[in-house]
């Protein structure tokens, strides 16, 4: 993968060594304790997706991005990275405060503060006070919210946006969540298409 700036890939690097100490564990501890812990852990969309995800900003010249699920702050990374690089701006929302905090102060370490926008609360409550129109749009939250998430922000999507979906192969539990995900991105205006690539991105254009 194409490295970011230092100060990036230095924040970059620690998710990643969290990342694996994580897996370890939830590899080795009983999955009842892992699922009792699971909002503790990581899960990123890891280097590959979040360079494509850049890349497709970068490309499309986007400028109003938004980002469904901040989580700690991984993608944002990469979102805020091409944001800055074509004069825009990332808006992140999360419900955790505590994990909207570290991914602020991961950012704030990133260098691009400038450039996110954070918001805390229910998805379902945030983005119906948001204004757009978004030309970029990531969705990667709890899987049943895909649907009543892409239903909101239809009508702010500029002709032309895109919108990236993670996690449409795995888990394996995402399966039934992803499918209907898929099926209804095709009744609405978009060209859609799965790329391969990490846990699965559903990538569609808004006609």
């Amino acid at each position: 993968m194409t490295r970011m700036d230092a100060a990036i890939q230095a924040v970059l690097d620690s998710y990643e060594a969290r990342y694996a100490k994580e897996s370890q564990l939830m590899r080795t501890e009983p999955m009842e304790k892992v699922m009792a812990r699971r909002d503790e852990f990581l899960l990123p969309v890891g280097a590959e997706t979040g360079t494509i995800l850049n890349l497709l900003i970068k490309g499309a010249k986007a400028t109003s991005i938004l980002e469904i699920g901040t989580s700690y702050g991984y993608s944002a990374l990469y979102l805020g990275e091409a944001a800055r690089a074509t004069g825009g701006k990332l808006t992140t929302v999360e419900l955790s405060a505590e994990k909207s905090r570290q991914a602020r102060a991961a950012v704030e370490s990133a260098g691009l503060a400038a450039h996110v926008d954070f918001r805390v609360g229910s998805a379902l409550e945030v983005l119906p006070r948001l204004a757009g129109p978004f030309d970029f749009v990531l969705i990667d939250l709890w899987k049943d919210l895909y649907i009543p998430c892409l239903d909101l922000i239809y009508g702010k999507l500029k002709a032309g946006a895109l919108v990236a979906a993670d996690n449409m192969t795995y888990p394996d539990s995402a399966r039934a969540d992803a499918s209907a995900y898929q099926r209804r991105i095709r009744e609405l205006e978009f060209d859609s298409v799965l790329l391969p690539v990490g846990s699965g991105v559903e990538l569609s254009r808004r006609r």
